[in-house]
């Protein structure tokens, strides 16, 4: 007969079975989903067995028995302490618990000593896989990892490539901000720019300038600047180049810090957003939808990134991936740009 006592002990699968009155394999047929041949009154039986002693798979063992953890070690170098980086964990985490998976996740400070403990730990703790993440997108000297443990890297990339990577396309999304303010009739456009040095703006520039050059028009004409990122260089460069004669009639920026400081430099100017002057931004930062007007900007598909990369891990599909994938970057219309003024 069924017994009554609930185990002082966490309950095993064997309790599971003493309390319905059938065998530990009985259980694990119906827990595993193969009970086609078990009656419905037997798994109900054991189903409320299970309910009533609060029963829980033994995960750890069903990793020894399987060879497999259903973890995977998450390290980044610092988006865990940015702002809007949360898409991108988010990416990563929502997949994970979808598959009943979860992550152990290191900060690693952009310290290579402390990346290399962190690599080592988590293949200590026997991690199905690894995932690196990066906030600027950036090149990575990533420790060895064994073979059998697939790693990913996602907004970063290693020398020679010799880790598979998931990128945004920047370079689509540079092309992407001049197609849209080229399409409604602008013809002098400014670029305030990033870092020089980095990849992200190399890459948007290359868009910046081929949508230049399949519209015609002079890059000598519609210079690239390059600030900081922040919003003092959106600022000071967007007064300086208004300052011109011949001054632009749409800025695309480097980012929605910089454009914030944009808009900060064209109030002072007396200049009306986007009557005088469209701007564009990028990122899609929170603050692109709190501005006044709402500031379109490019959309960097960190969640999607995020989510790709847990996707690929869990599947076993890492080491069938190209050394690159890049995930689009799209234009998100808002109310900060219109056609030219007299037109």
């Amino acid at each position: 007969m069924p017994g009554s006592q609930v185990p002082a002990s966490r309950p095993t699968m064997t309790d599971v079975g003493r309390a319905a009155g059938v065998s530990p394999t009985t259980v694990s047929l119906i827990l595993n989903g193969r009970d086609a041949k078990i009656s419905q009154e037997t798994r109900t039986r054991v189903l409320g067995a299970i309910e009533k002693l609060g029963y829980r798979p033994n995960r750890a063992a069903q990793g020894l028995r399987l060879g497999k953890t259903s973890t995977i070690g998450f390290l980044t170098d610092e988006i865990a302490i940015q702002p809007y980086s949360g898409p991108m964990i988010a990416g990563i985490h929502d997949l994970t618990w979808e598959q009943r998976s979860l992550l152990l996740m290191v900060n690693t400070t952009r310290n290579p000593t402390r990346l290399k403990a962190a690599v080592e730990d988590l293949l200590d703790r026997q991690v199905d896989g690894l995932i690196f993440a990066a906030m600027g997108t950036r090149q990575v000297d990533f420790p060895p990892v064994p073979e059998h443990v697939p790693a990913l890297l996602v907004n970063a990339f290693t020398p020679g490539d010799s880790l598979p990577s998931i990128l945004p396309d920047e370079l689509a999304g540079g092309r992407a901000a001049i197609e849209h303010v080229l399409s409604l009739g602008h013809r002098r456009i400014t670029f305030i720019a990033g870092r020089s040095a980095a990849w992200a703006t190399k890459m948007r520039e290359r868009g910046y300038l081929e949508g230049l050059e399949a519209a015609g028009l002079d890059p000598a004409k519609n210079p690239v600047l390059h600030g900081n990122y922040r919003i003092d260089s959106g600022y000071e460069l967007t007064w300086e180049v208004m300052q011109r004669r011949h001054r632009p009639t749409a800025l695309l920026l480097g980012n929605d810090q910089m454009a914030a400081g944009a808009y900060l430099a064209l109030a002072r100017l007396g200049l009306s957003i986007p009557d005088d002057v469209s701007v564009v931004g990028y990122d899609d930062e929170s603050l692109a939808a709190d501005l006044a007007p709402a500031l379109t900007t490019v959309r960097i598909p960190f969640y999607e990134m995020g989510r790709l990369a847990a996707q690929h891990t869990l599947a076993g599909t890492v080491a069938g991936l190209p050394s690159r994938t890049y995930e689009p970057c799209t234009i998100v219309h808002r109310s900060s740009t219109n056609p030219p003024p007299g037109e």
